[in-house]
């Protein structure tokens, strides 16, 4: 179940940072509508690393797709030869 709270309960942050630690996000609300979400910094860096992993997959699978990146057996070969 989501973790919402207003903003102005960022007054006592003590308990909004304790309740990032358990690794949820917590959605702070303004006026009624969703407006930021805390997370901790090691889920942060976890999801930055996802993506990065996942942008890097999907320009792989294009170049792969218009064949652009295939190597002959020769030019392999020339290319690990110093």
């Amino acid at each position: 179940m989501p973790n919402i709270k207003p903003i102005s309960d960022l007054r006592n942050y003590n308990e909004v940072l304790r309740d990032c630690q358990n690794g949820d996000p917590v959605f702070l609300t303004k006026n009624g509508r969703g407006r930021y979400v805390l997370v901790d910094i090691q889920e942060y860096e976890r999801q930055q690393s996802v993506l990065s992993l996942l942008s890097k997959l999907s320009e792989a699978e294009e170049a792969i797709k218009s064949g652009d990146e295939w190597l002959s057996l020769d030019e392999l070969k020339g290319s690990l030869e110093v």
